[in-house]
């Protein structure tokens, strides 16, 4: 993978990664970035941008978009903010998690989410390396904020999101009447 510094992962169906980044660098150039970056991520059904927006603004502008224009959407199925990218070692997904568990104040819960591809490391260790370094409530069925850890081979993207802040264009396109 180039982008090593992506802010966005994006899914797609298998074998429409290239329609998907067409796709994706038209749309960030209507809300506004006619510089994004968008690349394949070498794992199939997955495409990495970086946008100079912010990652939650995009998000929040596309799921506007498919409210309005829901069929410029064909081939993006699923936006992902990322805050942090590292390499996927425990040691630097537990530092980036720490580094970022600030936005998670002192009266809120979490829970960690992990999705992973073309990696060994294990699922459990991944939540304890993000867990420990924490000191906040979990709540696994209902939680304020999520650490989302997306693993994509050697890199690692990680976010303290809410869990309205994934963009899923299915759930989210309006009904035809």
């Amino acid at each position: 993978m180039v982008l090593a510094d992506f802010n966005l992962l994006v899914s797609t169906s298998r074998g429409y990664e290239n329609d998907a980044c067409s796709e994706l660098w038209f749309l960030l150039g209507e809300i506004g970035d006619q510089q994004a970056l968008v690349e394949r991520s070498g794992v199939s059904g997955l495409i990495v941008a970086k946008t100079a927006l912010g990652p939650f603004r995009v998000v929040k502008d596309l799921r506007r978009m498919v409210k309005d224009r829901p069929w410029e959407f064909r081939y993006t199925l699923k936006v992902v903010p990322i805050e942090a990218v590292v390499r996927t070692k425990l040691e630097d997904i537990g530092g980036a998690s720490l580094s970022l568990s600030a936005k998670i104040s002192k009266e809120e819960t979490f829970r960690v989410t992990v999705e992973k591809r073309h990696t060994e490391l294990p699922t459990k260790e991944i939540v304890e390396a993000v867990a420990e370094g924490i000191d906040r409530k979990v709540d696994l069925e209902n939680p304020d904020k999520i650490v989302l850890v997306q693993v994509v081979g050697g890199l690692t993207g990680v976010s303290i999101i809410r869990p309205n802040d994934i963009l899923s264009v299915a759930k989210e396109r309006p009904s035809q009447p």
